[in-house]
Parts: structure tokens; C-alpha cells; sequence
């Protein structure tokens, strides 16, 4: 069995260029990393090794030591997609979610949380429409939290 590729740098996705040796797919809890052996899509194994946490993007380029790179890609997790009938409508549910401390993806049309039963009824009382989807979750960063390099 082959050590793991060594990794010690992340380029932002755009910021990388050719074909990629092989991917790993992660959701987000898992692309919140600084060291982990990662397995790609090929079987191969890979030893992140930054020298901090860095919150990898979907499309994100992992350097390989040896030349190459592998591309991160977000897993699609169960998530709730959260609308309203209106602008007004959408960012007072907004504040309901902040308010809760929950991670969130923002768009100008809807908002995507984890699946919780609990926090759907509480914001369908307050004229949210929910459904459930399966997708990419890549939440805001919070006021107090540094992730990883800037894109």
C-alpha cells in the first residue's frame, strides 16, 4: 500500500488550470479541514496537510506536492429550500434562521438550511413555503469565524 500523496496547498477554484488528477467529493462538515487523509474517487489516498483549517470550496484545486491536482467537490447533503412570498417575506425569515444560530446559504430568491423538522414547522408558521432538496451545502460564513483562503 502507497503512502498518501502529500498536500499542502489550496488553490481557489478558477485559480487552478488543466485536468484534475482525481477528485474527492466531501459535504461541508467534511471540507472544514487543516489535516486529514482523504480518499478521491480513484481509490487513491491523499494527506491534506495545511497549516491552518481552511473551509475548502466546491471546485477547489488540492496541489499535489509531486505536480497535479486534485478537485474538491461538494456533496450533495438533505437540505430544506426555504421561500417566501415576498423580499420582505424572505428577510424576515432570514432573521428567524440568524436569530437560531443556524448555518445558512443565502440566495436573493430562497435560503437553504440543513433538514430539521423542528425549525421547518417553526418557519412555516411564519409564512415560509419548504421543500426538501438534495444538494451542494456551502453556508455565509459567520461575523466570527475565518475560513480558510478568500475567493
Amino acid at each position: 500500500m502507497r503512502d498518501p500523496a502529500p498536500i499542502t496547498r489550496v488553490a481557489p477554484a478558477g485559480g487552478w488550470a488543466g485536468l484534475a488528477a482525481d477528485m474527492v467529493v466531501l459535504d461541508y462538515d467534511g471540507r472544514h479541514r487543516r489535516r486529514i487523509v482523504l480518499t478521491g474517487v480513484s481509490g487513491a489516498t491523499y494527506l491534506l496537510d495545511l497549516a491552518e483549517a481552511t473551509h475548502l470550496k466546491d471546485g477547489d484545486g488540492l496541489m499535489l506536492a509531486e505536480g497535479g491536482v486534485v478537485q474538491v467537490i461538494a456533496k450533495a447533503e438533505p437540505l430544506l429550500e426555504i421561500t417566501a412570498h415576498s423580499t420582505e417575506g424572505l428577510i424576515r425569515l432570514a432573521w428567524h434562521i440568524g436569530n437560531r444560530h443556524l448555518a445558512a446559504q443565502v440566495f436573493a430568491d430562497r435560503i437553504l438550511i440543513r433538514r430539521d423538522h423542528v425549525i421547518a414547522h417553526m418557519l412555516e408558521h411564519q409564512g415560509a413555503h419548504i421543500r426538501e432538496i438534495e444538494a451542494p451545502f456551502d453556508p455565509e460564513g459567520g461575523a466570527y469565524h475565518e475560513h480558510g483562503h478568500a475567493h
